[in-house]
Order: structure tokens, then sequence, then C-alpha cells
């Protein structure tokens, strides 16, 4: 098979000879040095990737992309969800009512937000649904005050379904005998895992007219309307146009952004700030190319010499130590590729099973919105991440072949 001239020496030169093991090793480290900074680059993004994911799927699926509020009780909602629902953008609407308060059971007591639903509806702007352990949605029947909780308030409290437990609201009633809190039993009639601990604790689901009552409303009063768009980045522009044409005096929208906009930019801003430092564990990989290749120029200046005078052109030197380099390149982002995928897709199962030898817990439900090490292997950054080493790679061989190419085979030859 025919071949070049600079391919055929470039290629023999990553091979090792009776007197070359020593070059062998040092191109075997900068294989071994690249493959490992594209393979934690690939498992890094992954990881960012995954976070990111579970922003989306699972805290963001719960959260409203946005809701409409009005500053007094809205009481004909459905018609409000018909004006909405014209907007273009909007995927689905759902009414809801919010009381933060506290959640008592057998001298044990948890602040919470208690959110009224319509059953119906909810899993129109929600991924509750599909999230419940025992029990479902449509238990919360009205007048029949049940309670929907999260799987950590169920443990905290030892609960199941079928007990009692007593809702404390921020407000007081006022009787003959003096002032009392408002209080009022639910009975658990469902338990759901999201896995961000901040849901699973802290929000608990109750019927929309039972939650009214609690409220001193009317049983078809509403604190507002929950919408869900086709993009959750079509939420902050299209809530305050849905607004404009509803009227700015009665009512006002709030976004994902304003809620959970910070957590969810930071892990952008942290995926790109990682990225970057590591390209530069790339770069330093690359590093080892050019020593390697500057050792081999030093090694073969008689040959190159030779060539010289046998009519091989600079031109053609410098392709022999491109191809070098590059297919040392190409070796390593190789193996790096493969290996950062394999560790990618796996490394939640492997974080898990070191969890459980070493008796620690990585990721701490109680201060991340998660609990799990999440992984999500996206083509675009293994591409980009591939092309970057390989393009380092290639700029790395650029000094040493220009350095071969400037042999003097006079000097050169002066003492063989």
């Amino acid at each position: 098979m025919f071949r070049p001239l600079s391919v055929f020496i470039g290629m023999r030169y990553t091979r090792a000879k009776h007197r070359n093991h020593f070059l062998s090793f040092i191109s075997i480290v900068s294989i071994i040095g690249l493959a490992l900074g594209v393979a934690v680059m690939i498992v890094v993004l992954s990881v960012m990737n995954g976070f990111d994911h579970e922003m989306r799927t699972r805290v963001l699926g719960m959260v409203p992309h946005a809701i409409i509020e009005s500053y007094e009780p809205i009481s004909d909602w459905q018609s409000l969800a018909d004006q909405v629902m014209k907007a273009s953008k909007v995927m689905a609407v759902a009414p809801f009512t919010q009381i933060p308060g506290l959640l008592a059971y057998d001298g044990k007591v948890q602040k919470i937000l208690l959110n009224g639903i319509e059953p119906s509806q909810e899993s129109n702007v929600s991924i509750i649904d599909h999230c419940m352990l025992h029990g479902k949605l449509n238990d919360l029947v009205p007048g029949k005050f049940g309670i929907v909780i999260g799987d950590k308030a169920a443990v905290r409290f030892s609960v199941g379904i079928g007990d009692k437990l007593t809702f404390i609201a921020p407000e007081v009633i006022v009787t003959p005998a003096g002032m009392f809190p408002c209080m009022k039993r639910f009975t658990v009639v469902g338990i759901f895992h999201v896995g961000a601990a901040e849901i699973d604790g802290y929000l608990c689901l109750t019927n929309l007219i039972d939650l009214a009552h609690v409220h001193r409303w009317q049983s078809d009063q509403v604190q507002g309307l929950r919408l869900k768009f086709h993009s959750l980045f079509d939420a902050p522009l299209s809530a305050l146009d849905i607004v404009k044409h509803l009227g700015e005096s009665k009512y006002y929208a709030i976004d994902w952004t304003r809620t959970h906009g910070n957590l969810y930019q930071a892990i952008r801003m942290e995926k790109a700030v990682i990225g970057l430092l590591l390209l530069l564990i790339i770069a330093i990989a690359a590093f080892n190319i050019i020593s390697m290749l500057v050792i081999i120029v030093n090694n073969k200046t008689s040959d190159i010499a030779i060539l010289r005078t046998i009519g091989v052109m600079p031109r053609q030197i410098i392709s022999i130590f491109i191809v070098e380099g590059t297919l040392i390149g190409m070796v390593g982002t190789l193996i790096g590729t493969v290996f950062g995928i394999l560790c990618a897709l796996n490394i939640r199962t492997t974080i898990a099973a070191l969890e459980r030898v070493i008796g620690y817990t990585f990721l701490n439900a109680d201060i991340y919105f998660i609990d799990y090490v999440p992984s999500k292997v996206q083509t675009q950054d293994v591409f980009i991440v591939g092309c970057a080493a390989l393009f380092l790679s290639f700029i790395a061989t650029l000094y040493p072949a220009w350095r071969a190419a400037c042999t003097q085979p006079s000097h050169a030859l002066r003492y063989e």
C-alpha cells in the first residue's frame, strides 16, 4: 500500500527500536496523559450536564414555569385560564393556592408549603403524578381534607397512608375567649418522591377547595394560575406579555428565573468555568508531546541530516514530525474518549457503590437539591473535547517540526 514518505517515517518513529525504548516510553506517557485529560473532561462535563438536566426535569418540573396572581383572590379562574391559554407559547394552565405554615405530628413540627391544587389538572403543569410512591392525586377529594406529602417528610414524621397531621397556618382566629392559631387536621392520602430535598421535605399538596376553606375563602376562589410553556426559556417574556394583555394594574407574573434562576445560572456558569479549567489539563498533556518531539528531534539529528542530503525538502521534514505528534494525539484522544464515555455512563452506580463501601454520602440531600450524582453524555460535548484535544496536539507539533526542518546537514554530520 502506497504511503507518503512523511507518513511512513512519522509512523516508524512512534514505534520502539532496539535503542529507542526511552522514546517509546515518552510516547506512551504522552498518550496516557492526553487520554486522562480527555476522559476527565468528558466525565465532568457529563456530570454538569446531568445536574442541568435534573434541574430542568425535577426541580423545574415541579416548580411552575410562571405564575399569574392577582392582588385579590381570583373567583372566576376558569375564564382567566381560557384567556391565558390563547397565548401561543402556553402549553397548560392549572389553578393553585399556597399557604406557608407548620405541620405537626406527635410532638414533631416541620415548616412546609401547603399547595392547594386541582388534581385533574395538576399533572398538566408538573411531574408530580409520575412521582407518587403511595396513593394518587385523585385521592385529594374535596371535603375530605386529604394531604400528599414528600417521602422525606413522611420519614421525618414516621407517618404513612391514613395518619392524621395537623397544619398550623400563620394566622389567628379571634374568639371571645381570645386569639387562637388557625389549625386544621389533614389525613395523609399519598406520598411522593421527586429526588429534590427542598421539594420532598417541604412541599405538601391538598385539594384546592379544602385549602380555600382553611383560607376562609369561597370554594371557587384561588390565589393564581400556574403556567407551563413549551420551553421554560419562553417563560420570562411570555408571562410579562400575558400580564400586559390581562392588565398590569390587576395581575402580576412571577417566573422561574426569579425563584430558581440563580441555582440554574450557577450550574451553567460552573460548567463553563470547569470546562475551561479542564481544558488546561489537555493543554498540559499537549506539552508532553512537545517535550517528546524535541527529544526525538535531538535523537534523530543525523537521520534528519541524511534525509536532507538525499533530497528530502524541509516541508517534508516538518510533515514527518507533525504526523508523529498528531498520531499520538489521535490515539490518546480516542482512548480518552472511549474511557470517558464509559465512566460517564456508569458514574452514578459507581459513586453509589463507593458510598456504600466507605459509608459516606458525597451529596447530602439537606444541602444539595438532589442526593445522587447525575450524568448525561452529550454528543456535542464529546465532539468539542475531541476536537480541542486534536487541535492542541497538532499545535504542539509545530515548534519541534520547525526545529527539525532547520537542521543543517553539514553540522549534524560533522562527527559522523
